[in-house]
């Protein structure tokens, strides 16, 4: 049972409504809530502890998502994630983010690079262990540093939501065998590239790797 802040702490700032968003969105992503599957308004209210307001205003910003629909006398029915959605979502990846790279190579700071290196050191560390927990969180502070060098706000922002809606699938990935020891590698590379100031092959290996990502998650997607 999720436990919220009190409702009266919350109502003025708003807040409230934002973390009854951000816990039912991230129990659809991560596959609490089955595609299929009802939600109803006066079983998570009970469950989170808030009334159905907030519940009611989650839930229409999720239908805006596409994570949920909402049907008349039946409430709210879980959509979820798709294979197709996991292969547009790393389509576009691809292209954005191997622009995220290029930009990186072009403008990180000695700063950035020392934090992407420690990244690296410590992925190597948890993946010599088989430590799919650390790891994930790793893999996404490698990218996070990424984004941050490319100096672009909208990128960053565009990038961090499609990490978000894909983490379930990422660490169905992570757990297939040779997955994670490849992922190192081949953020590697691009941090060589990244490091040598090389645009072209930063965007290059960041363009292969995230192909090769999206292969392998798909092929674990059920």
């Amino acid at each position: 049972m999720h436990k919220l802040i009190s409702e009266d702490m919350d109502v003025f700032s708003g807040s409230l409504r934002a973390k009854v968003y951000s816990q039912l969105q991230n129990d659809i992503l991560n596959g609490k809530y089955q595609p299929g599957e009802s939600l109803i308004e006066t079983k998570l209210s009970e469950d989170m502890g808030v009334s159905r307001t907030p519940i009611r205003e989650a839930l229409r910003q999720l239908e805006l998502e596409g994570l949920v629909q909402c049907i008349p006398n039946r409430g709210a029915i879980v959509r979820g994630i798709t294979a197709q959605d996991i292969k547009d979502i790393y389509t576009i990846r691809m292209l954005i983010e191997g622009l995220a790279a290029r930009w990186a190579a072009e403008k990180i700071t000695p700063e950035e690079l020392e934090e992407m290196k420690e990244a690296l050191e410590l992925e190597e560390f948890y993946t010599l262990k088989n430590d799919i927990s650390h790891l994930l969180k790793l893999d996404s502070r490698f990218h996070d540093v990424l984004f941050k060098a490319s100096k672009s706000k909208p990128l960053m922002h565009t990038l961090s939501n499609f990490h978000l809606y894909v983490q379930r699938a990422r660490n169905l990935s992570f757990s297939s065998p040779g997955r994670a020891r490849k992922a190192l590698e081949e953020h590697k590379a691009i941090f060589n590239a990244i490091a040598a100031k090389d645009p072209d092959m930063a965007e290059k290996l960041t363009t292969e790797h995230i192909k090769n990502a999206s292969m392998n998650l798909l092929n674990q997607w059920k």
